[in-house]
């Protein structure tokens, strides 16, 4: 018997005076203990067509067809009804916790809020039935975490928050937006684990959408594969990915980095070396503010990257990556040798670190939130040319125009906004706006951890041409090890601010030393 049932569902939107036909005859079923995943690019209607399932489209969607759970029609039905069935029969896990969760309110406050909505649970009875949840949903020391708040959790214990939230009234469909989107792999694969473990000892059904087909293989049942609003292709997981028969599927199937990067030339000279570097943020507490201890972000790192060769950076989240990144760039201080061309740059400043920023770039993870929503594409792009007097006779508009080409971009849209672009393309426009002041060093800072997989290996490719065509050395810093082996020639295993594993990249990948590495190449690779 299903428990959730669509059929021939259409969703419009009107914007700008005219039609979006997001959602075009869809009809999928879930049965009662069954996984279904939607899986399909941005923008191809997977959460549009979720967020339908339990009418919380906004006011301005038209929607036609049928969606039924448990025989209930949920098109237009009488919000008490809906009110119901919300959060007690279907819950949703949405992607990005730090924006689900209320960064005012407490852990314990937040999961109390649902039980006493719902089920009129207060006081101890209601702590009670929060610590049980932490503690189904894996989070340690659960106790001590009531009084937490969003911010003070990792981004896999917020996931497990907003899982336990999700299944505090004990519904019988969960319904799952890219839950592991954002999280490290070894992270990832601890909520899938418990996902898969949840719907086994509750009897959930689960609808998980994705663009990340390696979950889907893990986790589904079936599959429902969508294109520009549509499902082209649906199935038993098994017969999708051994005999996918529609040419989208097939592509999302292929869409993986491969290959390795360009050998680095004997003769290439040094651009940046670093010896026993040492980040640590002193923790200040008293009345008088003293310093009473100290977060080790990074303890002692030694790096040296060649002109034309990429080092990687790996590990889960908290444990310093992003903190040497910026600490090469002098953008947070730091104890230690730090040498770019072989001369000592941990003092420079002033004028002379100035003119150091040109040629030491950094691409952010996020492409939403590193552009500015007020400036055109061609201003930011061309920002850095003001800032460092680059080529003051050149027509700036023209350099513009040769970046945004060169990195796959179309030079007619750079009076337009960054909200106009997909996420792909601006991250292109991330990587013009570093690449057009022809630097030597670039951090690349999980540049694409936040794209589809189409996507990702575009941005690869692309970042390889431009390597091969400039030298560039890369810092490329990413919890995504299939990319990371793709682009890197060295890789650097951190851990809680320590460097557990360094080496040559093939030797990392096929024969890790210590138990951490391993753990995160069977995390991302099976095994």
């Amino acid at each position: 018997m299903s428990v959730l049932a669509v059929e021939n569902l259409n969703i419009r939107f009107r914007q700008d005076g005219r039609e979006i036909h997001a959602v075009k005859n869809v009809s999928f079923t879930v049965g009662k203990g069954e996984t279904v995943a939607l899986v399909g690019e941005s923008g191809s209607g997977k959460s549009v067509t979720a967020l339908s399932t339990v009418a919380l489209l906004p006011d301005s969607a038209q929607i036609s067809g049928s969606v039924t759970y448990s025989g209930t029609q949920m098109i237009g039905a009488p919000e008490p009804a809906l009110r119901r069935i919300r959060g007690n029969d279907i819950s949703f896990i949405f992607q990005e916790p730090m924006t689900s969760l209320n960064p005012l309110h407490t852990i314990e406050r937040q999961l109390g809020e649902s039980l006493a909505l719902h089920q009129g649970l207060k006081g101890a009875a209601a702590r009670a039935r929060i610590l049980d949840l932490l503690n189904k949903v894996g989070i340690r020391d659960a106790e001590s975490r009531l009084t937490a708040y969003p911010h003070q959790l990792s981004g896999g214990q917020r996931q497990r928050v907003m899982i336990a939230m999700a299944l505090a009234n004990g519904p019988e469909l969960l319904i799952a937006d890219e839950p592991t989107t954002a999280l490290d792999v070894t992270i990832q694969a601890q909520i899938l684990d418990l996902l898969a473990d949840l719907k086994a000892r509750e009897g959930l059904s689960l609808l998980f959408i994705t663009h990340d087909l390696g979950i889907v293989r893990r986790i589904a049942d079936r599959v429902c594969v969508m294109q520009g609003g549509e499902i082209v292709e649906q199935g038993p997981a098994a017969d999708i990915f051994a005999n996918p028969q529609h040419p989208y599927t097939r592509k999302l199937l292929a869409a993986e980095a491969k290959g390795l990067p360009d050998p680095v030339p004997a003769a290439a000279p040094e651009i940046l070396r670093a010896d026993h570097l040492k980040v640590w943020f002193p923790i200040h507490s008293g009345l008088m503010r003293r310093v009473s201890g100290h977060v080790k972000a990074v303890n002692d790192a030694s790096l040296s990257i060649r002109a034309g060769e990429t080092l990687g950076i790996v590990g889960e989240s908290g444990s310093g990556k992003t903190t040497l990144g910026l600490a090469l760039l002098r953008l947070i201080p730091s104890e230690g040798g730090i040498a770019y061309l072989g001369r000592p740059i941990t003092a420079t400043g002033g004028a002379e670190l100035r003119a150091l920023r040109r040629d030491m770039q950094i691409v952010f993870q996020d492409p939403y939130g590193s552009l500015s929503p007020r400036m055109t594409v061609e201003q930011i792009i061309a920002e850095g040319l003001g800032v460092h007097g680059v080529e003051p006779g050149r027509d700036r508009r023209q350099m513009v125009a040769e970046i945004m080409a060169e990195v796959g971009l179309d030079p007619a849209a750079m009076g337009r906004y960054p909200h106009e672009f997909s996420g792909g393309q601006r991250q292109r426009i991330a990587i013009a706006r570093a690449m057009i002041l022809r630097p030597k060093f670039v951090v690349l800072d999980e540049p694409t951890s936040a794209l589809d997989m189409t996507v990702q290996v575009q941005i690869v490719d692309l970042l390889r041409d431009l390597q091969r065509k400039y030298g560039l050395a890369y810092l490329f810093i990413s919890h995504d090890l299939r990319v990371v082996r793709a682009l890197s020639h060295k890789v650097m295993v951190m851990r809680n601010g320590d460097v557990v594993e360094a080496g040559d990249s093939r030797a990392i990948f096929d024969a890790p030393q210590t138990d951490y590495t391993k753990t995160l190449m069977a995390a991302a690779f099976g095994g």
